[in-house]
């Protein structure tokens, strides 16, 4: 392993290992809202993890369960992701990002009041046009200022295309900028067969216009070579 990486596979282990040990020691009357960037070729992903201290459970509860009849039920949570999202600014070289909800998990009521829940949302933006250079990616959340506590990081890119350059937050790590480098992916390559198949049917309509031997000679030679090149390249 080169060092560069290993370096970043140990700075991203120490910043989970301090998310986890601040989740478990957050004081009781704050909310903890942690969030983790994945920068990829083509795609950004975030991750929010909300734990409410036992002196708030309460109140979490109560925004969740709207109906207060003691059941989230999975319109109520679609409903919350939706409103935690919609706080969730994230833009893209200055370009406003839209991010969609993949998944989320909720706590029950008792882990809530012992201080222990934690909902987890996962989410993520496709980036079409994502194109190879340095970007700037940057992370604003503005759920629920009152009583928060906020924690934001990058995580190592699984994809070699991609580097890290830097990362800077305010001091109530609520906003979180990330430089990045993205370079150029390998050229697509597309099959041959579908273009001589094309030359094929049009040797084959000479031949039934005009039949000859050179005709069928040349369509053999076709057969032969140009199209059975094709199909071991697209193997």
């Amino acid at each position: 392993m080169r060092a560069g990486k290993g370096t970043a596979v140990a700075l991203a282990l120490t910043a989970a290992a301090v998310l986890s040990g601040v989740a478990t020691a957050h004081r009781r009357d704050e909310y903890l809202q942690a969030a983790r960037l994945a920068v990829e070729p083509g795609r950004v992903e975030l991750e929010l993890d909300l734990t409410p201290g036992i002196a708030v459970s309460d109140a979490t509860i109560a925004d969740v369960d709207r109906d207060r009849n003691g059941v989230l039920s999975e319109q109520e949570k679609r409903a919350y992701v939706g409103r935690v999202l919609d706080a969730v600014v994230l833009e893209l070289d200055g370009r406003s990002l839209h991010v969609e909800p993949t998944g989320s998990t909720f706590p029950g009521f008792n882990d809530f009041r012992r201080g222990e829940g934690t909902i987890r949302i996962r989410s993520a933006v496709a980036l079409p046009h994502h194109v190879a250079g340095d970007h700037q990616l940057s992370f604003r959340n503005t759920n629920q200022r009152e009583g928060s506590v906020y924690l934001a990081n990058a995580l190592v890119p699984n994809s070699n295309r991609v580097t890290i350059t830097a990362q800077r937050r305010d001091p109530a790590q609520r906003t979180l900028t990330i430089d990045y480098a993205l370079r150029p992916g390998p050229a697509p390559s597309s099959p041959t067969w579908p273009l001589g198949a094309l030359g094929v049917v049009a040797v084959l309509a000479a031949l039934l216009t005009r039949p000859s031997k050179i005709a069928w000679r040349i369509v053999l030679a076709f057969l032969s070579t140009d199209l059975g090149a094709g199909m071991k390249t697209s193997r």
